[in-house]
C-alpha cells in the first residue's frame, strides 16, 4: 500500500495530491507536491509515525509566505496546520493555535482595543510560521508578546516552552535553531488600548506599506535581513540593481529588498536573483547578506 492510501485509510485529515505549490505559496512558483491537513494533534502524531515509519520527508508549511519550493516536485509530504486554527481571548491573554492566520488575528485582537499585534497587520502568514522566524516591523516582533507555546518534540511529545527557552532574536528563534520542534499553539500577552488610536496606527502602516512595497505583485516580503546598522534594500539599491529582471523575476523597483514575480517567474529566477544581490553587495561592500527567507529543495 502506497503512503497516500495509508494516510487515506487512516483518516487524518483533508489531503491535495500533486499540487502545484504555486498554488500554496506567496510567491507562486514550485513544483507539485501532496498536502496533507491534520484534522488534529492525534492526528498529527499518528501522521508523523506513518511517515518516519515509512522513510518519508516531510515539510511543515503554514501560508507559504516565506518560502521558495524549487520547481521540480516536492519528495515527500507537505504538512499545513491550518486546521489548527482555535482562539480564545480573556481579557488581553490570547491563545491560538499554530494555523491561525497572522493578519487576521492581529485585526481581530485590535478591533477588541487589544494592542502589541498592530506591527502584524502586514504579515501574511500563520502564527505558527510567525513564531518559527521571528516575524517583526515597526521595530516590533513575535518575541515582545509570546508568553508560551505548545510544542511537539522530535520524539512526538508535547510540552511547553516558555518565552525564555524560545531564543528569540532578529527573524530567529529556537524552532528555527531546532528544526524538530513543531509548534502547536501559543499563548499571547497583549496590552489593552485605545481602539481610535489602535486603528490610526494600523491605517498609517497600510498606507505607507501600499507605498513603499511592492505588494500588488505575488513576493514574499524582505528578502534578506538587514545588516547590523544598515538595511538590505539600500545596499541593494546603491549596486543599481533596482528593477533588474531575470525571467520571471525582477527585483522590485519600489523596494530593493522585495523581489517579485512579475511574470510566470520559476523558482530559479528568484533564486538567481537572491545569488545574484548577494554577489554584487559583498563585491562592492564586503557585507554577507543572509537570506530571510526559506529555500526548500
Amino acid at each position: 500500500m502506497d503512503i497516500i492510501s495509508m494516510i487515506k485509510k487512516t483518516k487524518i485529515g483533508k489531503i491535495l495530491e500533486n499540487v502545484p505549490m504555486s498554488e500554496h505559496t506567496t510567491y507562486k512558483v514550485g513544483g507539485k507536491a501532496t498536502i496533507v491537513f491534520p484534522k488534529n494533534i492525534e492526528k498529527l502524531i499518528q501522521l508523523i509515525k506513518l511517515l518516519d515509519e515509512n522513510k518519508i520527508n516531510f515539510k511543515i508549511l503554514g501560508n507559504g509566505s516565506n518560502v521558495i519550493f524549487k520547481d521540480s516536485d516536492y519528495e515527500g509530504i507537505i504538512i499545513n496546520l491550518k486546521e489548527f486554527k482555535d482562539i480564545n481571548i480573556e481579557g488581553f491573554t490570547v491563545r491560538a493555535g499554530a494555523g491561525v492566520n497572522l493578519m487576521e488575528l492581529a485585526y481581530k485582537t485590535s478591533r477588541l482595543g487589544l494592542t502589541g499585534l498592530e506591527f502584524a497587520t502586514g504579515i501574511p502568514g500563520t502564527l505558527g510560521g510567525a513564531i518559527y522566524m521571528n516575524a517583526g516591523a515597526y521595530k516590533s516582533d513575535m518575541g515582545y508578546i509570546v508568553s508560551e507555546i505548545r510544542v511537539l518534540t522530535p520524539d512526538l511529545k508535547i510540552m511547553t516552552l516558555y518565552n525564555k527557552d524560545l531564543n528569540f532574536h532578529y527573524r530567529t528563534s529556537f524552532l528555527k535553531e531546532n528544526l524538530g520542534y513543531i509548534c502547536l499553539e501559543a499563548k499571547l500577552i497583549l496590552k489593552y488600548g485605545n481602539k481610535v488610536e489602535i486603528k490610526k496606527v494600523i491605517e498609517d502602516r497600510k498606507q505607507k506599506r501600499w507605498l513603499s512595497q511592492p505588494l500588488e505583485y505575488p513576493c514574499a516580503g524582505s528578502v534578506f535581513r538587514n545588516p547590523e546598522n544598515d538595511f538590505a534594500g539600500r545596499l541593494i539599491e546603491e549596486c543599481n540593481l533596482k528593477g533588474k529582471i531575470i525571467g520571471g523575476a525582477m527585483i522590485s523597483s519600489k523596494h530593493a529588498n522585495f523581489i517579485i514575480n512579475h511574470g510566470n517567474a520559476s523558482a530559479k529566477d528568484i533564486k538567481d536573483l537572491i545569488k545574484l544581490a548577494q554577489k554584487e553587495v559583498k563585491n562592492k561592500f564586503n557585507i554577507d547578506l543572509y537570506l530571510e527567507q526559506e529555500i526548500i529543495e
